[in-house]
């Protein structure tokens, strides 16, 4: 896939604010001429780079290096998965092993020292854990990121998921969103970007719980975002809890 990433020093505001005044004048010259408008834009690539490079400042840096943009929400869990893959091929003593008396490790899992994960919880394919994180008895994660300091109690299960900071999911609580993606173990599969709502509802995409939240025990949180600092009451589904 090819993809660019544009990196300016602060003069280029100086540069835009040139070319908006140009493009002013030339509007004010067609409005006498024609005795019509057309419609204000400054296009980056057409107005400003072509300029910038017809003054030879404009440079082009080719990387072969791993980068993955991140549009989405569901776009965080596809770039762990990129992540993690590469941690796969190049540094694999990162990756958590299926050991005597630890959990199951299923694909490429991400446990930090500080992690305490019971041996009966069951984490992967594409699952990152945080600082200080605990996971309690038959527990399952997968596709997903548990931030520093959250805590996952006895038989939960998240799934596509974002757990934020110093958040608690109750015992046989459910957190789950929907792949953003074509295909889970490609590990190269393009990712579209996504809108937050389509025909007035909540595209359905993974869930995100900000930091420090509570989820009760035995409910659902299917396809849905938590703000900050929230204690749920219930099951939700689709929605933005504020």
């Amino acid at each position: 896939i090819n993809c660019g990433i544009y990196l300016f020093t602060p003069a280029i505001f100086h540069h835009i604010g040139a070319v908006f005044q140009r493009n002013q004048q030339e509007l004010l010259l067609e409005e006498s001429t024609n005795g019509w408008q057309r419609a204000e834009a400054i296009r980056l690539e057409q107005d400003v780079f072509t300029s910038l490079a017809g003054q030879g400042r404009l440079f082009a840096y080719k990387t072969e290096g791993f980068w993955s943009q991140i549009k989405s929400a569901g776009s965080a869990i596809y770039a762990n998965r990129l992540y993690l893959s590469c941690y796969n091929q190049c540094h694999p003593e990162r990756l958590a092993q299926n050991r005597p008396g630890g959990p199951t490790i299923r694909g490429n899992v991400y446990i930090h020292p500080t992690a305490t994960v019971d041996a009966s919880a069951v984490l992967g394919p594409n699952v990152s854990i945080g600082k200080g994180v605990m996971i309690g008895a038959g527990v399952r994660v997968r596709e997903s990121i548990i931030l520093h300091g959250a805590s996952l109690q006895d038989h939960t299960c998240v799934l596509n998921s974002i757990v934020g900071w110093e958040s608690t999911i109750g015992r046989w609580a459910r957190v789950e969103g929907t792949p953003s993606d074509p295909n889970p173990n490609d590990p190269y599969a393009k990712i579209d970007s996504e809108t937050l709502f389509r025909e007035g509802r909540l595209t359905p995409s993974i869930t995100i719980l900000g930091c420090n939240v509570t989820i009760p025990a035995e409910v659902v949180i299917l396809n849905s975002i938590v703000l900050p600092h929230k204690e749920l009451s219930r099951s939700f589904k689709n929605q933005i809890i504020l």
